[in-house]
């Protein structure tokens, strides 16, 4: 059964990983839900979140597939983790004066910002899961949506278990059928939660 999965990457910082790791996904046929990337800690390596939207076998096989990059650090599927996602949303809504109150009132519920506000618009600001961000789009509609973008999820799993999942890839033809290893090139997984 096909589902949304997240995938974290990591990759080197470097010009052509994105259009790489996105062609990729493309020719195996899947498309991506949304894809977010940006610097980490270490300025030569950059995180990438993937949404796709396929079954766990051809996640695994999206993997596999991607471990073979050269630019590709680790990488792993967060999907059934306990994990941290949030998109970012921003949100140009119609808002006469007399409706106004109305639509503050659901943004506040929401934990949402003005960001903006003209004579008949406001931009919104709203972060959260994307089950949230959907929820906050449809109560909006009927008030009238003139401009939408999102960011897309970035995620990270949450406590203790942050690097124990995380895996590489022997593509050297080293190992059998490019079985996992722990992360650090052959170090013993890091189970202290430390990054």
């Amino acid at each position: 059964m096909s589902q949304t999965r997240l995938l974290s990457v990591l990759v080197e910082n470097k010009p052509g990983v994105l259009m790489r790791v996105a062609s990729m996904i493309r020719r195996r046929g899947f498309n991506i839900d949304s894809l977010s990337v940006g610097p980490t800690e270490d300025s030569s390596v950059s995180r990438m979140t993937i949404a796709v939207h396929v079954g766990r076998q051809q996640a695994e096989q999206a993997t596999k597939q991607l471990a073979k990059l050269i630019d590709v650090i680790t990488i792993d599927d967060i999907t059934g983790l306990r994990n941290v996602a949030h998109e970012l949303l921003l949100v140009r809504l119609h808002s006469p004066p007399e409706r106004r109150s109305e639509i503050l009132d659901v943004v506040r519920i929401f934990r949402g910002r003005v960001v903006d506000v003209a004579a008949n618009t406001l931009i919104v600001e709203l972060t959260g899961s994307s089950e949230k961000v959907d929820n906050f789009i449809e109560l909006m509609r009927p008030y009238g949506i003139k401009e939408l973008a999102r960011s897309g999820a970035v995620a990270l799993v949450r406590g203790d278990q942050a690097r124990i999942r995380l895996v590489d890839f022997d593509v050297s033809g080293n190992g059998a059928d490019d079985e996992p290893r722990p992360a650090g090139n052959g170090a013993a997984a890091d189970t202290t939660g430390t990054v």
